[in-house]
């Protein structure tokens, strides 16, 4: 039986270009049904969005999840903290980690598993400079131009 994609409803493209990644991890999402279904139209935004600890809890904070059209007088609120389901030893390993100090947790995207689970894609990030940064882009650069010379040559 072959896995289905996954099906992302954020993603957070600039996240790979702002931060080195050192370690990726899973976590669900503790949403209400209003989230759900707007998290379903893919028009939310974790451009701006991290994973801070609050009370030995680990939240996702400044997510943008619009308000779903249907949803009237229970709607929920588009930037409200949401709490990320980690189990106890994840949550100690990433706490250790954000309390040494120099990391962050930045949400890489935000998807539905097979099973149909909202879950975020977490990484423990370093920040880049600005010349890294441009180192980067330019390394990126030559691949791309170096695949352009491969193809037209072959």
């Amino acid at each position: 039986m072959q896995k289905s994609p996954r099906r992302p409803a954020a993603d957070n493209r600039k996240a790979r270009y702002n931060y080195f990644i050192d370690d990726t991890v899973e976590a669900g999402l503790q949403l209400v049904g209003t989230e759900v279904k707007a998290l379903r139209t893919g028009r939310a935004n974790i451009t701006d969005a991290y994973a801070a600890e609050q009370g030995r809890e680990i939240y996702l904070l400044n997510a943008y999840i619009p308000e779903y059209g249907g949803g009237n007088r229970f709607n929920h609120e588009p930037r409200r903290p949401r709490k990320l389901l980690l189990h106890k030893r994840e949550i100690a390993k990433l706490i250790g980690t954000l309390q040494r100090g120099g990391v962050t947790l930045v949400p890489l995207s935000i998807y539905f598993n097979e099973r149909g689970r909202a879950k975020a894609e977490l990484a423990v990030a370093r920040g880049k400079k600005q010349h890294d940064k441009r180192a980067t882009e330019k390394t990126r650069d030559w691949q791309r131009e170096k695949g352009r010379l491969l193809r037209d040559r072959g």
